[in-house]
């Protein structure tokens, strides 16, 4: 089924569709680069495969915001953990660390 989809888009003079699939870990990141793209003056398709995402979801973000980023194009404070941070402390909270040696590992010790 998905070949006939696919020639019948090649019939019709376009590549065929993908999937997104599942989201990115860091969808806010894959979002801001994909506007920093669409600022720059690629079309949705084009930013969203140079930002790593499908075709596909590039244009299904640029009709959710209407042609306008819906999200700051600001680089993260650092206030909040990153997933990998999250990941980090997953594994030394298992290894039974205690949470200022967990901060003094991530680097975010209290000033």
């Amino acid at each position: 089924m998905a070949q006939g989809r696919a020639r019948a888009a090649l019939r019709a003079g376009r590549p065929p569709l993908r999937s997104p699939g599942w989201p990115p870990v860091n969808r806010r990141l894959e979002q801001q680069r994909f506007w920093r793209k669409i600022a720059e003056g690629l079309t949705s398709e084009d930013a969203a495969v140079a930002s790593g995402v499908s075709a596909v979801l590039g244009t299904w973000w640029f009709r959710q915001g209407g042609g306008m980023p819906p999200i700051s194009l600001d680089p993260p404070s650092g206030r909040y953990l990153s997933f990998a941070e999250r990941e980090e402390v997953a594994v030394l909270h298992a290894q039974e660390r205690g949470v200022r040696a967990i901060t003094r590992c991530l680097g975010r010790r209290r000033r």
